[in-house]
C-alpha cells in the first residue's frame, strides 16, 4: 500500500505514541497527514495538540469536541439496553471507538482522504472496533495500522525515534510508565505493566477519578434522577444536557467512592487482560435506570430485554456498533423505553449506589393489589389452579419414574 496513499486521517491524541506514527506516516508513507483530536471528555485539554501538528507541519488540524454527541448517540442508546459486559463491565472504552471512527470517515470525506491511521496495538480490541467501523462507513477506504507494521515494538525505540526526529516526548513519558489510561467521559481504564499481575491489588495512587470508599464521606449523598423515555434528563429537578448530566454523576459518584471494578476479561482477539476501571457516574445511572424500569416494563418485556442485552453487551465491546444486528436490537430496546419516564432517588454513600425510591406516572405496579393486607382485587384461590397447572409436567415426570 506504500506508494498509494495520497492523504490519511490519524486519529491524533498529541501524546508520544501518535506524535512518533505522524513522523512515521511522513517518511514510510510519503502522503499529506491531516489530524484529528477528539474531546470526548477525557479530562485532558486538547488544544496543545493543535500546537504539536503545527509543529510538525500539518496544514489541515482538527480539534473538535464531540462531548455532547458522544453521551447522547453512544452512551445513552447503549445505556437504554442496561448494556454490561461479562456481568462487570459498563462498556467505557468500547462504546467511544465508533464516534471517532466515525467523524474520522467524515473528515476523510472532507478532505479528500484516501486513507486513515489509528494508534492501537495489534494485541488489543481497539484495532478491531476501529476499523470495523471504518469499513462499515467507507467500505474502500485504506487502513494503517503502524503498530502491524513497523518494529517501533518498545517504549524505548518509540522514545529514540521521537528524540531522532526531534519529537517532543512528555516528560511523564521518559520512564517505564507504570501502567497505561485511556479516558472519556464514561470512564477511565488502566491496563498494563503494574496491573499485569492478576493477583497483586491495584494500588490506590492508580485512581483518579474517585476517592477510596474508606476516605468517602460518613454520610450518604442523597440525588434523584429524572429520566425520559429511557434517557436522564435531570437531577434533582435541575434539567441538564447529556455531557453536562453525565459530568455532574461522575462528580457526585468519585466523591462517594462510586464505579470502582478491577476486571479479567476476554478480549475479542482472544487473550484475558486485567484492568482497573472506574466509571462513577455510569455506575450510578445504571442503577438508576433500572429503579425506573422495574417499575415501568411489563414483565415478560423486561426479561427478554436482559436476554437480550449480553449479545448487545458483546457486540459493542467487539466493535460491531454500525452492524445491522446492533441497529435491529436497538429498535427492539428503544422501543421497550417508550414509557420508560419517572424518578429514581439514589442514596450514595462509601461505593454504594442503592436504589431507594423510584416513580413513575406509567407505573405497572400496584399498591393494591401487592399489599400484604386485606385486600378485594386478588383472589388468592385463584392460586390453587395456577400452581396445579404448572405442576402438571412435574407430577407426570414423577409418575414415570422419571
Amino acid at each position: 500500500m506504500k506508494g498509494e496513499v495520497k492523504k490519511v486521517v490519524l486519529a491524533y491524541s498529541g501524546g508520544l505514541d501518535t506524535s512518533v506514527i505522524l513522523r512515521w506516516l511522513q517518511d514510510e508513507y510519503n502522503c499529506e497527514v491531516v489530524t484529528f483530536t477528539a474531546d470526548i471528555g477525557q479530562g485532558e485539554e486538547v488544544e496543545p495538540a493543535r500546537a504539536k501538528a503545527e509543529m510538525m507541519g500539518i496544514k489541515e488540524i482538527y480539534v473538535e469536541d464531540l462531548r455532547e454527541e458522544f453521551v447522547r448517540d453512544f452512551v445513552f442508546p447503549m445505556f437504554r439496553a442496561n448494556a454490561i459486559y461479562e456481568g462487570t463491565y459498563l462498556l467505557g472504552t468500547s462504546i467511544a471507538r465508533p464516534l471517532i471512527s466515525k467523524r474520522q470517515i467524515e473528515i476523510a470525506e472532507e478532505v479528500g482522504a484516501d486513507a486513515v491511521s489509528h494508534g492501537a496495538t495489534g494485541k488489543g480490541n481497539d484495532q478491531v472496533r476501529f476499523e470495523l467501523g471504518y469499513y462499515a462507513l467507507k467500505p474502500d477506504i485504506k487502513i494503517i495500522a503502524p503498530w502491524r507494521e513497523w518494529d517501533l515494538n518498545s517504549r524505548t525505540k518509540l522514545i529514540e525515534y521521537a528524540e531522532k526526529h526531534q519529537i517532543p516526548i512528555p516528560l511523564d513519558k521518559r520512564g517505564e510508565a507504570p501502567y497505561s489510561a485511556d479516558a472519556n467521559l464514561l470512564h477511565i481504564s488502566c491496563e498494563g505493566k503494574a496491573l499485569e499481575d492478576p493477583w497483586q491489588e491495584a494500588e490506590e495512587y492508580i485512581y483518579t477519578r474517585s476517592v477510596s470508599p474508606e476516605a468517602a464521606p460518613d454520610k450518604p449523598t442523597y440525588v434523584e434522577i429524572d429520566f425520559v423515555e429511557g434517557d436522564p434528563v435531570a437531577i434533582d429537578g435541575v434539567k441538564m444536557s447529556p455531557a453536562t448530566l453525565l459530568t455532574r454523576l461522575n462528580e457526585l459518584g468519585g466523591d462517594n467512592g462510586i464505579g470502582r471494578m478491577d476486571i479479567v476479561e476476554n478480549r475479542f482477539v482472544g487473550m484475558k487482560s486485567r484492568g482497573v476501571y472506574e466509571t462513577p457516574g455510569g455506575t450510578i445511572l445504571f442503577n438508576a435506570r433500572r429503579g425506573v424500569e422495574s417499575l415501568v416494563l411489563d414483565r415478560a418485556a423486561q426479561h427478554l430485554k436482559d436476554e437480550l442485552m449480553p449479545k448487545y453487551a458483546e457486540m459493542v465491546y467487539n466493535g460491531f456498533w454500525f452492524a445491522p444486528e446492533r441497529e435491529m436490537l436497538q429498535a427492539a430496546i428503544d422501543q421497550s423505553q417508550k414509557l420508560v419516564t419517572g424518578t429514581t432517588r439514589m442514596k450514595l454513600y462509601k461505593g454504594n449506589a442503592t436504589v431507594v425510591g423510584r416513580k413513575s406516572p406509567n407505573s405497572l405496579y400496584s399498591e393494591e393489589i401487592a399489599t400484604f393486607e386485606a385486600d378485594t382485587v386478588y383472589d388468592q384461590t385463584d392460586a390453587t389452579g395456577f400452581i396445579r397447572l404448572n405442576a402438571l409436567r412435574l407430577r407426570l415426570r414423577k409418575a414415570v419414574g422419571g
